[in-house]
């Protein structure tokens, strides 16, 4: 593929350390012909550094939108939303222009289900369970899930000691297989990155990592827009709102820039 593709990152917190992390992870995978911009929100948003309760989510939505409408008018071909939740996806869809814009638990099933029937996740909290999975039942996949297992730790551990983290998420995989009778394993959190193929090779199953899973959604869309015209419909549900109410409602009016970004070409 010798077509450019400019790709979106974002990193949906107003917290910047996990965009060095995430930058690594792209460099390491992106297509040679891909420039992918790792972004997070402005500050504006507070300091969460992670979205796992519904209360941090509800805090982002209007910067979500903002960094969206902007990435599109830089001209981005795609955008990831970076977190697991697929915050606002649909919401997001709605003023993206022509950019295509992914989630990585949308990305992640519809690689699964290309390679299973049925899938378990493997998720930190078992809070985050019930909001998981009334995303995936609202996509349509709810009867291909298995079960969610989860490892009883938060965001911020999963890298912090490697090995206890690739114990915990192997153990809760194998019983995802082995009692729920899964076929796949996705790794519910973009922070369960560098663990897939330790747990792969053992269990004989694919094991979907999200934070790749969304960069080559991603990636596909780009190329599949800029080679066919396959970009997002604007018709009936997803016809945005009018530049016309935009600019009499102000909605846009003040400037957005990113909290922070790194570019990877």
């Amino acid at each position: 593929m010798e077509t450019k593709l400019k790709i979106m990152y974002l990193n949906p917190v107003g917290f910047s350390a996990y965009d060095s992390f995430f930058g690594k992870m792209i460099r390491e995978n992106k297509f040679p012909n891909s420039e992918v911009h790792v972004a997070s929100l402005t500050a504006d948003v507070g300091l969460m550094d992670n979205l796992e309760y519904r209360t941090y989510n509800g805090l982002i939505a209007s910067e979500l939108i903002k960094a969206t409408r902007k990435a599109s008018q830089e001209g981005f071909d795609a955008m990831v939303i970076g977190c697991f939740y697929d915050p606002f996806l649909l919401d997001a869809r709605e003023i993206s222009g022509d950019m295509v814009v992914v989630g990585p638990s949308h990305s992640s099933v519809e690689i699964a289900l290309k390679l299973s029937n049925r899938f378990s996740v493997v998720i930190g909290q078992k809070k985050w369970e019930h909001e998981m999975h009334s995303t995936i039942k609202e996509y349509g996949y709810g009867e291909h899930l298995a079960s969610f297992r989860d490892v009883n730790m938060n965001v911020c551990e999963f890298q912090k000691d490697h090995d206890i983290t690739a114990s915990k998420l192997f153990q809760a995989s194998k019983s995802a297989v082995e009692e729920d009778f899964a076929e796949s394993i996705i790794l519910g959190c973009t922070c369960e990155f560098g663990f897939y193929q330790e747990i792969q090779k053992k269990l004989e199953v694919p094991v979907i990592d999200p934070s790749l899973a969304a960069l080559k959604q991603a990636e596909q869309a780009a190329f599949l827009k800029k080679s066919y015209g396959w970009k997002p419909s604007r018709k009936w549900s997803c016809e945005p709102p009018s530049e016309q109410d935009i600019s009499q409602f102000k909605l846009f009016d003040d400037a957005y820039e990113f909290g922070n970004r790194i570019i990877i070409e």
